[in-house]
């Protein structure tokens, strides 16, 4: 099983009209999640499952993956991959999906799953839209969405 973990990309500033909950990726970070899209889909990474937090900057940054990759399905909504959500409800659901699943959550609970999926117990922080795989229970390679080359951890 492979999955990858996303943060999502860069959004709008909060402001009085808008909840943290309401802000949608700017177009700096629908930019570079297009980008990261297009490396993965030359890294040959196709999805089963587009899993995502339910906020509207990760339901973006899903779709936005899934159709850079050539992904048809339907992309799911994870409440538990809320930026406080409960990472170990949130693992057991990523668990009972089948072989290639994209998750795209937030900070600090994207990096802290990372670390709950590889037994670490912790990850350092990840980029905004920034891609880790974590192949069996090891963090294989990222994407940096600067380099955009898979890169070995």
């Amino acid at each position: 099983m492979k999955i990858f973990l996303i943060r999502h990309g860069h959004a709008v500033d909060s402001d009085h009209q808008l909840s943290d909950g309401e802000r949608f990726l700017s177009k700096k970070g629908r930019k570079s999640v297009r980008e990261v899209g297009r490396a993965l889909r030359k890294a040959g990474v196709s999805f089963d499952v587009v899993l995502t937090s339910p906020l509207t900057r990760a339901v973006q940054t899903a779709e936005l993956l899934a159709e850079q990759v050539g992904f048809e399905g339907v992309v799911e909504v994870l409440p538990s991959l809320l930026p406080i959500g409960p990472i170990e409800t949130a693992a057991t659901a990523i668990q009972q999906h089948s072989r290639s699943v994209a998750v795209v959550g937030h900070e600090p609970s994207i990096s802290a799953l990372v670390g709950l999926l590889t037994g670490s117990g912790h990850f350092p922080p990840m980029r905004k839209a920034q891609v880790v795989c974590v192949h069996g229970a090891q963090a294989a390679w990222t994407v940096d969405p600067d380099r955009l080359d898979p890169q070995s951890l």
